[in-house]
């Protein structure tokens, strides 16, 4: 039997009564909601894109946005998914599981076996034939990754995971569309030890990284809200919802926003269009978000729309709540009713911050953007589940407060 989440004290004995004094009014309704939703999300399996999980929780988040009387639809795009036949290491007659990077090739003639070296810099490109290095999955986002990928004159990387706890901690595949540099080889860090003892001691390493390209389907679930004036520009409210694993601190406290946010939308009459969007593809390159903007060209330009980004990691347990915007606007009226609702953001980031999401090529192209992300100590780990993960009354205030203003947004 699983524990009960961390729904609070007091919403459990209020048993529908208000959950906060004073400020916005959170309900042990609207806690026990988000309970149920956040286990249907854990329930799917693997989150990974177009596969059985994501097609899962698609039909899922449609089927709960019906309920509330919207009327979602599906938006297809087709990619070439990566399905792994093979992918392990080989050292001293001992196989060590792994996955490989998406972004990154196979070995050729499906295996690579040489002497290692080891080393965390990204300074200088490795020279080994194998080089072992240990890396967190945000290491993805630094220029410096990118370059030490590229002009690398190793066959085969071997990389460490270092999250927030042991285990294999995936890097997104942010090239997804276009390869490049060597085959890359994750493992978990419960590994590196042995392996890196190993390369130390002059042990050949043997790298096996085969994978098939399958042409595949995945979908968006958009929910469009016609306002009262059609020729004011857009309010986006956009939530990934794709992922390696279940994932559900990283991805579920931004569905019940994204869920929220549509009810209180539904209650409301909005005076603008408001299109409301959960998107696969994320782990791979945020293809979902580039297939949306395809068909809306001009959105994630200046006066195009205003986003509200439901990020990585709401709600997730000891989290602290990131704000990340480039309007003061935005930043103003979010960070005033998550203090209404009991849960303010514990930082504010610099209008010039470059976001890593979704929201990232939004910054860039000047968009009107909001951004609410959170820590999570079981990023991109498998660990990352129902209930130890997540705080649910954390999530139910964000919910409500953001929520309340998505509504303000949209008059």
């Amino acid at each position: 039997m699983q524990p009960e989440p961390r729904i609070g004290r007091r919403a459990l004995l209020l048993a529908g009564g208000a959950m906060l004094t004073g400020g916005m009014t959170v309900t042990s309704h609207e806690v026990l909601r988000a309970t149920t939703w956040l286990r249907a999300w854990d329930s799917h399996g693997n989150h990974r894109t177009a596969t059985a999980g994501d097609e899962q929780g698609a039909e899922w988040l449609a089927a709960e946005a019906r309920a509330m009387g919207a009327t979602p639809s599906f938006e297809s795009f087709a990619l070439d998914r990566v399905d792994t036949l093979a992918a392990f290491l080989e050292v001293e007659g001992e196989r060590i599981p792994g996955e490989p990077m998406q972004d990154a090739p196979d070995t050729p003639d499906g295996r690579i076996m040489a002497l290692a070296s080891t080393g965390n810099s990204l300074a200088e490109p490795s020279q080994a034939d194998i080089h072992v290095m240990e890396l967190p999955p945000t290491a993805v986002y630094s220029p410096d990754f990118t370059r030490f990928r590229r002009e690398s004159r190793s066959k085969a990387l071997v990389v460490v995971t270092k999250g927030g706890a042991p285990g294999l901690a995936l890097l997104n595949a942010e090239a997804f569309k276009a390869p490049y540099g060597p085959p890359i080889l994750q493992v978990s860090s419960t590994a590196g030890p042995r392996i890196i003892d190993a390369v130390r001691r002059g042990a050949a390493l043997r790298v096996v990284v085969r994978t098939r390209r399958t042409r595949a389907q995945a979908r968006n679930v958009v929910v469009t809200l016609p306002g009262r004036d059609r020729s004011r520009p857009k309010l986006v409210v956009m939530t990934p919802r794709s992922s390696w694993y279940q994932s559900t601190a990283e991805r579920g406290g931004g569905l019940v926003c994204w869920l929220e946010a549509l009810a209180a939308l539904l209650q409301a009459q909005p005076g603008r269009d408001v299109v409301l969007t959960a998107n696969s593809g994320h782990e791979i390159g945020h293809i979902g978000l580039d297939d949306f903007l395809a068909r809306r060209p001009g959105w994630d330009q200046p006066g195009g729309a205003s986003w509200v980004h439901y990020g990585a990691n709401i709600g997730s347990a000891q989290g602290e709540l990131h704000i990340l915007s480039n309007a003061d606007d935005l930043r103003t009226l979010f960070q005033d009713q998550l203090s209404a609702a009991r849960h303010p953001a514990n930082r504010l980031a610099e209008k010039s911050f470059v976001p890593n999401g979704e929201t990232r090529d939004i910054h860039k192209a000047g968009g009107h953007y909001l951004t609410l992300m959170d820590t999570n100590r079981l990023f991109h780990l498998p660990q990352d589940r129902f209930p130890e993960s997540v705080d649910v009354e954390a999530i139910a205030r964000i919910a409500a407060g953001s929520a309340a203003g998505v509504v303000a947004l949209s008059k």
